[in-house]
């Protein structure tokens, strides 16, 4: 991965931030900072023709909130990893977030370094974020999950992948863990959303690890 140019974008209203979001991508290769937003308008108008791997989504923009810009963008780039950076560490957001389609949730008080580790590991597979985030991902999903993992009937391989997700391994970790094709890993993650009736790692992760 340290080999692949990783595109990124950001849309941040508070310009000084903004801007320091992009010296921070710029400084650090493989990543590369393709566009800079000020608001999810600008966002819809701009991300679809350059395509981003990554996009940094504030979620309290003027106008268009995060939360409706990253359903949107998710809708026309499907691809597109998205992160919530972010001051909330409120339920309600981590939920949203989440249901809209991000990738991971981290807090605008997350250093320079976590940022740049944040966009890499989430094109490894990953799903970022910090374990202030992760407990309150956990709590959230405590009620919705009484039915989740034991009536799943997830299979025994299915049941290895889901335990190496929750512990934080990326797809191809998994594989290698495994001993199985990469390509394998990712029909058996298919085959785990659709049971779980979830639609990223992190939903997967917060019902195994409610189920204990």
């Amino acid at each position: 991965m340290a080999a692949m140019k990783i595109n990124v974008g950001i849309v941040e209203d508070d310009r000084e931030l903004r801007e320091s979001l992009a010296k921070v991508i710029q400084g650090h290769p493989p990543l590369h900072c393709v566009a800079a937003c000020q608001s999810g308008e600008e966002a819809l108008k701009l991300l679809p023709s350059v395509a981003p791997d990554v996009v940094l989504m504030d979620i309290n923009l003027p106008g268009m909130t995060g939360l409706k810009c990253t359903a949107l963008l998710k809708d026309r780039l499907p691809k597109t990893q998205i992160l919530m950076l972010t001051v909330y560490s409120n339920n309600n957001y981590i939920f949203e977030a989440l249901q809209a389609g991000a990738s991971g949730y981290l807090l605008k008080s997350n250093s320079s370094d976590e940022v740049v580790h944040s966009i890499i590991s989430v094109m490894e597979g990953g799903a970022p974020m910090t374990g202030q985030i992760a407990r309150r991902v956990i709590e959230a999903f405590r009620k919705p999950a009484t039915n989740g993992v034991s009536e799943a009937r997830l299979t025994e391989r299915e049941l290895e992948v889901i335990q190496l997700i929750a512990k934080g391994y990326a797809n191809k970790e998994i594989a290698a863990q495994l001993g199985v094709a990469l390509s394998t890993i990712r029909r058996h993650i298919e085959n785990i959303y659709a049971k779980l009736h979830v639609h990223c790692r992190t939903e997967a992760a917060a019902k195994y690890l409610v189920a204990g």
